[in-house]
């Protein structure tokens, strides 16, 4: 390797964007692309988020209803026949809390778990969770299995 041989790295140089505002004859001077006057053609121009050239925007058009409550959990869920697939499988055997089903990347580690009741369970388990459905903790106990609330 010589002084002659040294170039950029690919894709590290970029020779694409034009110079503007830098005289007549480059063809990008005076105006350099903005067209003449208006807020688009000044320096420190930002056109609001949602702005519609002073049409009424689209947010405040449309009808609001309803209510969102602030305090609302969102649980992520698993079934009584997933479980039964994961014994099946011989991934789980007699007991399964959130840190298992998350590392077998059943579940995100962010969200609550709450098991749901579809599904049969014919396996005796000790399921571990935060919230359990009234289907799903019946069909756990009758099982023989245990429904614990984290």
């Amino acid at each position: 390797m010589e002084l002659h041989n040294l170039k950029p790295a690919k894709g590290s140089v970029k020779t694409t964007s034009k110079r503007l505002g830098r005289g007549e004859a480059t063809g990008n001077g005076g105006t350099a692309g903005r067209g003449h006057k208006g807020a688009k053609s000044r320096s420190g121009y930002s056109r609001k988020i949602g702005f519609e050239g002073g049409q009424m925007p689209l947010q405040r058009r449309v009808p609001k209803f309803g209510f969102t409550n602030p305090n609302r959990v969102e649980y992520q869920t698993i079934n009584l026949d997933r479980l039964q697939e994961l014994v099946d499988h011989k991934l789980i055997t007699d007991s399964v809390d959130f840190g298992t089903l998350h590392a077998m990347d059943q579940v995100n580690k962010n969200l609550p778990l709450k098991v749901l009741g579809r599904g049969e369970l014919k396996a005796k388990l000790k399921v571990s969770a935060h919230k359990f459905s009234a289907s799903a903790k019946s069909a756990i106990e009758a099982a023989g299995g245990e429904a614990i609330t984290i």
